[in-house]
């Protein structure tokens, strides 16, 4: 932060307004980026619909009755537009209803407002004309596709969003002035009027809303989302024993493994491949899950030798985990920067992904890691393949994702970013 001779600047105030501090991929990176602007030096603090830390720099913006009521109207409304249908109740979200975040204390004393994932019940659309109002930069970081759709988080291989949508596939009663047209006609309302920018955490995130008849004339921005790149060593220290005495380690992990989202089957079929047509490999690897399985049947056709270690809470363990793994793999079918691969990179484990999304961010093909083509689970094998066979420098990993990927770096453009809207 810099100052004009003759005069005093106070303390860069940013408010990060978040569905939760740690429920949720989104809403991690944000509670990482809340500290890495305030070792940064800016005086940063969070309001979120949900918190689960103890921190006194994050707090609820009302009271557990109010966020119940504001989350079930919402979820009630699209129920009911949706012909009672609860099959995809979750994958669209519509801002009719939401908290006055507006009239936080935090909120109005903040120079810059940092907007992440605020569906479901936090923000509303009046809840956001309100917040624009207040006159101060708004920063809008976009953690799946919601800004640029009319009501969806991941579009799949629709197109509706390069023109006003309707027809929505995870609507029942499909029609072009449907709930999906309706939200856009608000979105559009909106964003022509307030004067946001919004932030894209991958490039292929950003080449979506240039495609987007929401964005395409916006001001988006590309910035990645921030990693405890320093936290993660390359060699393990410890002996996890459920590894046994695996040559190689193989890692997958989510949240939910076997959300749709995430192509396990695929990455199933794939493994399956190598266990019948490289018995070589098969006999000195082995597959390590961790992460939720909701269906405890979704392993059971898996042949190749895997554990399933279930969710981890120690982070230390993750990182152990890392450590061990020689490859990390990711089958999903979408994603906007897949932080399982990044935190594979950083300690040394080379990643196998299909390239639907911001992985391109972090793979570059054949030079450290692979890139198979979309929904060849034949290819993804050879893939993995081709990373076992490979010896990189753990180290030399490390390195790479700390430039790309480091807090210190994502905090230093996000504060260039803000200080850009002020003027200063």
């Amino acid at each position: 932060m810099t100052e004009t001779p003759g005069t005093t600047t106070h303390p860069l105030k940013v408010t990060l307004i978040s569905h939760s501090d740690l429920l949720g991929g989104a809403s991690i990176v944000t509670y990482r980026l809340l500290y890495a602007l305030r070792d940064a030096g800016v005086d940063a603090r969070m309001v979120v619909f949900n918190r689960y830390s103890n921190d006194d720099l994050v707090t609820e913006a009302a009271p557990r009755p109010s966020r119940g009521t504001s989350f079930f109207r919402e979820r009630l409304k699209i129920f009911v537009r949706n012909g009672f249908s609860r099959e995809n109740l979750f994958k669209v979200s519509t801002a009719s209803d939401g908290l006055p975040v507006w009239k936080h204390p935090w909120v109005t004393e903040a120079d810059v407002l940092l907007l992440g994932w605020i569906n479901q019940g936090l923000l509303s659309f009046r809840g956001l004309r309100k917040l624009a109002a207040l006159g101060k930069p708004i920063v809008w970081t976009m953690h799946d596709m919601w800004n640029l759709t009319g009501i969806c988080h991941h579009a799949q291989e629709c197109r509706g969003y390069f023109e006003q949508c309707g027809h929505c596939q995870f609507l029942t009663g499909r029609s072009a002035r449907d709930l999906s047209r309706s939200i856009w006609k608000k979105k559009k309302k909106f964003y022509d009027s307030a004067g946001i920018t919004f932030v894209a955490v991958s490039n292929w995130l950003a080449r979506c809303a240039a495609r987007s008849s929401l964005l395409a004339d916006k001001d988006v921005r590309i910035i990645h989302n921030a990693f405890p790149v320093d936290s993660f060593f390359t060699r393990p220290t410890q002996v996890i024993d459920r590894l046994g005495h695996a040559e190689n380690i193989i890692l997958m992990g989510a949240a939910r493994l076997d959300d749709p989202i995430k192509g396990l089957p695929m990455a199933i079929e794939a493994l399956n491949y190598l266990f019948d047509n490289r018995p070589d490999i098969a006999s000195r690897s082995m597959l390590v899950f961790f992460g939720s399985v909701a269906d405890k049947a979704s392993l059971d056709g898996l042949r190749f030798p895997h554990q399933q270690l279930g969710r981890i809470n120690d982070s230390n363990m993750l990182r152990q985990l890392y450590a061990h793994a020689k490859v990390v793999i990711s089958t999903s079918l979408y994603e906007t920067l897949p932080g399982t691969l990044i935190e594979g990179l950083a300690a040394g484990a080379l990643p196998v992904s299909f390239g639907r999304g911001g992985q391109a961010d972090i793979i570059e093909h054949k030079v450290n890691g692979y890139i198979a083509e979309y929904r060849d689970t034949h290819d993804f094998a050879r893939g993995i393949v081709w990373a076992l066979e490979q010896n990189p420098d753990r180290d030399a990993l490390h390195e790479d994702v700390r430039r790309r990927f480091s807090s210190v770096t994502v905090a230093h453009l996000y504060i260039e970013l803000f200080n850009s809207l002020l003027g200063r």
